[in-house]
């Protein structure tokens, strides 16, 4: 399962304060359309479409644990872990580094979809 794990916890409302819907389409087509924060703002959704050899819709959760904060692939959604859903993971870890610039990623299974730059 694609995921990436970062070494802190993150304010997942100043994310939802400063999230803008983004659009890629090279090399695969990724949309990020909304972002859903929780009430008790320690888990956040993220409605994802990736069209690369298939046409995937899909959730995007973010867990935001006292000691770390989890990008992974929500569980009631299952799509192909083809590269282009890898790499819409790969944007949302972007987002949030460059939020939190203080923050390093402490593990992760796709740091090749991670991109240098947005």
């Amino acid at each position: 399962m694609p995921h990436v794990v970062f070494d802190k916890t993150i304010g997942l409302d100043t994310l939802y304060a400063d999230f803008v819907p983004f659009v890629t389409m090279e090399p695969y087509i990724i949309k990020l359309n909304d972002f859903f924060l929780s009430k008790n703002k320690k888990v956040a959704l993220v409605p994802t479409v990736v069209i690369d050899d298939k046409n995937q819709q899909f959730l995007i959760e973010i867990i935001a644990k006292e000691q770390k904060t989890t990008i992974r692939l929500f569980p009631g959604t299952d799509p192909e872990k083809t590269n282009g859903v890898k790499a819409s993971l790969g944007y949302i870890a972007k987002m949030i580094q460059t939020a939190f610039p203080e923050i390093k990623i402490s593990k992760s299974n796709i740091d090749e979809f991670i991109p240098a730059s947005m």
